[in-house]
């Protein structure tokens, strides 16, 4: 089967995908290398969502990044040579690596059996846009204090459980580490809860609520 074939095979399963140039022309022979490349991840993945692949020139640097929804899991990588197709090699074996890494912690996190606690939620009431209008055209107008404390916008409507699963702290930097969310509440194995959050500096941090 030559490349062309395969390329089009893989486009046709179903999957959002787009390669795409910055500061250079993406030929029909650099998509189709590329196309064949990311076919051979999609076999370690069956709930791909979408991919984005994007080929850069920098002076002499050929650089080459990825970007890969599997379920609600983002998986990044990135490579960077004095030639696109060694990019490319470079950057689709990396995906596949952190892929199978991926695929292996969470295979190992449902082997151990998780557990998982119900928590309370309190569940406010959003604000309406025209309400909004309304109550801010009122305070810029009279400007009285009074009136101000009389607009209560979010109140509870109703309180429910939501369950969280239990997650060591490698589980929950992975997590982080393969999303975009700048920060997640778990339960950790030692019954108590705790919230991650993505640092400036790329780092995490973790905060216990519950710790004196």
């Amino acid at each position: 089967m030559s490349r062309k074939t395969v390329a089009e095979k893989f486009q046709n399963e179903g999957y959002q995908i787009a390669v795409t140039g910055r500061n250079v022309l993406v030929t029909d022979a650099m998509k189709d290398y590329a196309l064949e490349k990311l076919s051979k991840i999609e076999r370690l993945g069956n709930r791909i969502i979408d991919i984005d692949m994007i080929m850069d020139i920098q002076k002499l640097d050929h650089k080459t990044d990825i970007v890969m929804q599997v379920d609600q899991i983002v998986i990044r990588s990135s490579a960077v040579s004095d030639n696109m197709y060694t990019s490319i090699d470079k950057a689709t074996h990396r995906l596949q690596q952190q892929l199978l890494r991926y695929k292996d912690r969470i295979q190992k996190y449902h082997a151990r059996g998780a557990s998982a606690i119900d928590v309370e939620v309190k569940v406010f009431e959003a604000a309406r846009d025209a309400m909004l209008d309304e109550v801010n055209a009122e305070i810029e107008e009279k400007n009285n204090e009074e009136l101000v404390s009389s607009y209560k916008l979010h109140q509870i409507v109703s309180q429910e459980k939501m369950r969280l699963k239990s997650l060591t702290d490698d589980e929950a930097f992975m997590k982080m580490e393969l999303s975009r969310d700048p920060f997640m509440v778990y339960h950790s194995d030692d019954k108590k809860l705790r919230i991650i959050y993505r640092r400036e500096d790329g780092n995490f941090g973790i905060i216990e609520p519950e710790s004196k």
